[in-house]
């Protein structure tokens, strides 16, 4: 799977872990930053991501910051996309599982490279079940639609 990960500079350390680990797996990650010693505004990085994945020039992202809250704000404000921050194993598949999440987020000060490697391995093999949540779906669809324009 092609792949977009992006961080700023307090998560340099840990995007490389997750980076280098993904690539283990034999998947296509494309870096957006930061670079090693570059210091960067994470919004800038959420941003570009968020626009490709909304673009559909990749299924999913990972973006990581000092908590991941900033980088989900930023990225959940571009339509069609749908990012969550995760700290724990629960949140990574339900991100997938019940929201259908394009992009997942977390904090290099809050998860260590272990619990990275194990989100990110849960996010990737968990995959949208539909059922009760597909009309929540549509209906986050329908609110990006509305707003989309304006």
């Amino acid at each position: 799977m092609k792949i977009a990960i992006g961080c700023d500079q307090f998560a340099y350390d840990l995007k490389m872990v997750v980076l280098k680990h993904l690539e283990s797996q034999g998947h296509q990650v494309v870096d957006y930053g930061c670079k090693e010693g570059e210091e960067v505004l994470y919004p800038n990085v959420a941003l570009a991501v968020a626009e490709e994945v909304a673009a559909g020039k990749f299924e999913r992202a990972i973006l990581i910051c000092g908590t991941g809250i900033g980088m989900s704000i930023v990225a959940n404000k571009v339509p069609g996309v749908r990012a969550a921050c995760c700290h724990d194993v629960y949140s990574a598949q339900r991100a997938r599982k019940s929201n259908d999440a394009h992009i997942m987020t977390m904090g290099s000060e809050i998860v260590g490279y272990s619990l990275a490697k194990e989100l990110v391995d849960t996010w990737m093999v968990s995959e949208f079940a539909g059922g009760r949540s597909k009309p929540k779906v549509e209906l986050i669809d329908e609110i990006d639609k509305k707003y989309k324009n304006k």
